[in-house]
């Protein structure tokens, strides 16, 4: 069969979803348009695509790599938008994180005749996406596929190796995402939501099963991992610094720092969860019987992003967004200023780590980690909102707070003492 041949029976494929998708929506209610995300400025280079939501930033993965999400149902017809911008915007997005291990759900719901990009765009987008891109996406996750995505596949077989193919998973339900993401951090559309509810109803005559989240249990006296500082400290004769993270940067500093793309790399999840579990129980971990740096690496950063309040505190995260509009020569006073404010223990945790990200960016040379590749990487787990997820544009301001943290470490934390406090 010809290309031509496929693209028209992939139209016709499109059309039988669209009257699919027309009878089921009779039976809903119409869906308000979603609303703008409110950290998104009208100066971003992007704002025109931007402004639709159709990719979004959700949290992570149960690896801890960045998840991206691309949603259909949130593409305006294609009079309305620059299908080469939203290239262009995709690929600004993603530059933000290919130099880390990242993941993509693709919402298909809601790709129409009207709204879908041309067959010859997606060929040039594929081919935009060269091994940068490729190289650490760990896995697409292709959420309610239809017939028309299984003609694309045919279409695309050529030009996609088996190495590649081998990192797309189907998936027929938003509950078979639960078994690889943190479900809970995803921004999933309403309608995508609607649709998922329709096909459990016609296919198995009943709702989808509401995931039961078992009751917390009381954390244990030695417990490091989702508990706050101030119970580590308690617990740990009043130590300012909690025993993981002194281990692991201790391990790091003797071990890890001049080891090429430090934290950027992912670790077993089965190993990962071992290790966490000896932590909490308070026995003796050594790394070296793992033989594998990038351990150590995920740990530090587990610990920070399972902290009930992030290291820089829900108060400090409205602040921390109007970096951008702060001038350029006055931004590292006002990051010093707003650490002033931490609280005493937060501001010692946070000097020590900063500390320590500041001596693996003096040896970028070797890992190639500056300070903008470790503010990449560490901005989301230092600070994020107290409700929702961290917005894609809150990416820049979070990350140049940061950045400014490491490069001018010196100069931000010198003037603060707090008693107890220890360096790495």
């Amino acid at each position: 069969m010809s290309e031509v041949d496929y693209e028209k029976l992939a139209e016709i494929e499109l059309q039988k979803d669209e009257m699919e998708d027309t009878h089921s929506e009779q039976e809903g209610t119409i869906l308000p348009p979603p609303a703008e995300d409110p950290e998104l400025n009208i100066n971003h280079p992007y704002y025109d695509v931007a402004r639709h939501g159709i990719i979004q930033l959700a949290g992570e993965d149960n690896s801890g790599r960045k998840v991206i999400t691309f949603s259909c149902c949130r593409m305006p017809p294609s009079y309305q938008l620059n299908h080469t911008r939203l290239l262009e915007y995709l690929k600004y997005t993603l530059d933000q994180y290919v130099e880390n291990d990242y993941t993509v759900v693709y919402f298909h719901y809601g790709l129409k005749s009207l709204n879908k990009p041309s067959l010859k765009w997606l060929q040039t987008a594929y081919k935009e996406f060269d091994r940068k891109y490729k190289k650490n996406l760990k896995a697409l996750y292709v959420v309610h596929p239809t017939n028309f995505i299984k003609i694309l596949w045919n279409i695309f077989k050529p030009l996609i190796s088996h190495k590649f193919g081998k990192k797309i998973a189907y998936l027929n339900y938003l509950a078979d995402l639960g078994q690889h993401l943190k479900y809970d951090q995803l921004n999933i559309p309403q309608e995508v939501i609607r649709h998922d509810e329709n096909l459990w109803r016609k296919q198995k005559g009943k709702l989808p099963p509401v995931v039961k989240v078992p009751p917390p249990r009381p954390p244990l006296p030695t417990q490091q991992f989702g508990v706050s500082l101030q119970y580590i400290k308690d617990k740990n004769k009043g130590e300012l610094i909690p025993p993981v993270m002194k281990e692991t940067v201790s391990y790091l500093k003797s071990k890890g720092l001049q080891v090429e793309g430090l934290f950027r790399r992912s670790a077993s999840i089965q190993t990962i969860k071992d290790v966490q579990k000896l932590f909490n129980q308070g026995k003796s971990v050594n790394f070296d019987d793992y033989h594998d740096i990038h351990i150590p690496a995920v740990i530090l950063k587990t610990f920070l992003r399972e902290l009930p309040e992030p290291l820089l505190t829900f108060d400090c995260y409205d602040h921390i967004l109007e970096i951008t509009s702060v001038e350029s020569c006055l931004r590292v006073t006002r990051c010093k200023e707003i650490i002033q404010g931490l609280p005493e223990h937060n501001y010692a945790v946070l000097k020590y780590l900063i500390c320590f990200l500041h001596m693996v960016s003096q040896e970028s040379i070797y890992n190639r980690m500056t300070a903008s590749s470790l503010a990449c990487v560490f901005g989301l787990n230092l600070i994020w909102p107290q409700k929702g997820t961290t917005s894609l544009n809150a990416l820049v301001p979070v990350n140049l707070f940061t950045e400014l943290l490491i490069d001018f470490y010196t100069n931000i934390f010198n003037s603060r003492r707090v008693p107890g406090e220890i360096l790495p």
